[in-house]
């Protein structure tokens, strides 16, 4: 029996508006009335500025005026009449359902839907495509799926792929600018084929009466690689050596010289200046203006290096014996006659960092040297105190080692 003429319940009656109003409230950001679409990006603008404010808003939600203020950018006969349409479609709609209803609540439906157009805007479905095929991989590893929903799950993978294969034949076979326009269809094709491919072996392994579903399924794919890869050969071509999808391609130049008209042409090079061709020059006066041209300085060359040996600055310090003396006077100094001392009394002693600086130089140059007998330990505590001088200070220990401790 014919769909049209099964018996109409209450039950149907009520299912069907169910899917109507999720509909509506799903397309409401789109909608200009209750039978168009919009045509003007701005009324879009509208429905999010408000979907925003009702997340912000929280429980508090949002009465008439709050959501003219957040919209006070816009014409209030445009804000009036978003307002209107949403309502109507169940995107916007009173907190409870009684008489002078003053604070309104926006639909989760609505939200939702507007995500997913502005994904589908950004790449064209490419994106939904491998969430569909994330969910169904999901769904079809789960060991509470049946038989039935994963042959469904087949039969609408196929059912995309196969409109999806017929679109890019479309597009290959039309203008380079609709295939240039359409490019993000392309992206990433590889990865969705390899994905599609591995739910259909999941399927086949799991369910092999399901075989003639999965070839269908297979043969789809098969017909969306194919397709999107001649799209991107195309495309590749249409770009030339460059590889720059930016630039026109030569058909549209060739095809703008030979519809243009002359005054269009001519538009071309409006707003260019152009010298006026130089006057011919007699060479002897070409001749005579090079001779009188100034001609820069020449470079003066560098110094040449003496051969004689460098013995280096007068006021170098004193690696040798008498250097280790007084490095070692500095230490004994430090030390007081003791065997050790703790290196943070040390560098406060003086309470200035130029002090502490200098000793902390020399006992360091000291520890260095291989011949001296003594030495810094150093432990892993640090101080911090930035009212202090100085403000970081590490703890340590310095003591003598060998015959002289």
């Amino acid at each position: 029996m014919p769909e049209t003429n099964h018996e109409i319940t209450l039950d149907s009656a009520l299912g069907e508006e169910a899917v109507l109003a999720t509909y509506r409230r799903m397309f409401a950001a789109l909608a200009r009335d209750s039978g168009a679409v919009v045509d003007d990006p701005v009324l879009v603008d509208i429905a999010e500025t408000l979907f925003a404010a009702f997340a912000e808003a929280g429980e508090e939600w949002l009465t008439h005026e709050q959501m003219r203020h957040v919209c006070r950018a816009h014409p209030v006969e445009l804000f009036e009449n978003r307002l209107r349409v949403l309502k109507g479609l169940g995107a916007i709609r009173e907190v409870f359902p009684k008489p002078n209803q003053l604070r309104y609540r926006a639909s989760f439906t609505s939200v939702v839907g507007l995500m997913f157009i502005r994904r589908m805007m950004d790449d064209g479905g490419q994106s939904e495509m491998h969430r569909l095929l994330a969910l169904e991989d999901l769904n079809v590893a789960d060991p509470r799926t049946t038989m039935e929903e994963a042959r469904a799950s087949a039969q609408n993978l196929a059912r995309a792929f196969r409109l999806w294969a017929l679109e890019l034949i479309t597009l290959t076979g039309g203008t380079i600018e609709e295939l240039r326009e359409q490019a993000p269809k392309l992206w990433g094709t590889e990865e969705i084929a390899r994905r599609a491919q591995s739910l259909h072996g999941t399927i086949l392994n799991r369910w092999p009466d399901l075989d003639r579903t999965c070839t269908e399924l297979r043969a789809a794919i098969y017909a969306y690689s194919d397709a999107s890869r001649r799209a991107a050969g195309r495309l590749a071509d249409s770009a030339g050596t460059t590889r720059n999808l930016t630039l026109l391609p030569a058909e549209t130049w060739r095809t703008f010289a030979q519809t243009a008209s002359k005054e269009r042409l001519a538009a071309v090079l409006d707003g260019f200046v152009f010298d006026a061709p130089a006057p011919w020059h007699d060479p002897a006066a070409i001749v005579r203006a090079v001779d009188e041209s100034p001609r820069p300085a020449p470079v003066h060359p560098t110094p040449p290096r003496s051969a004689l040996p460098d013995p280096g600055p007068a006021d170098s310090h004193d690696t040798g014996p008498a250097g280790l003396d007084r490095l070692a006077s500095v230490a004994e100094g430090a030390l007081g006659g003791r065997s050790t001392a703790r290196l943070e009394e040390l560098l406060t002693a003086d309470g200035e960092w130029v002090s502490a600086r200098r000793l902390l130089a020399d006992l360091v140059s000291i520890d260095l040297r291989p011949e001296s007998p003594y030495r810094l330990r150093w432990s892993d505590e640090l101080t911090a105190a930035p009212g202090a001088e100085p403000a970081w200070l590490s703890h340590g220990v310095l003591e003598r080692t060998g015959n002289d401790a």
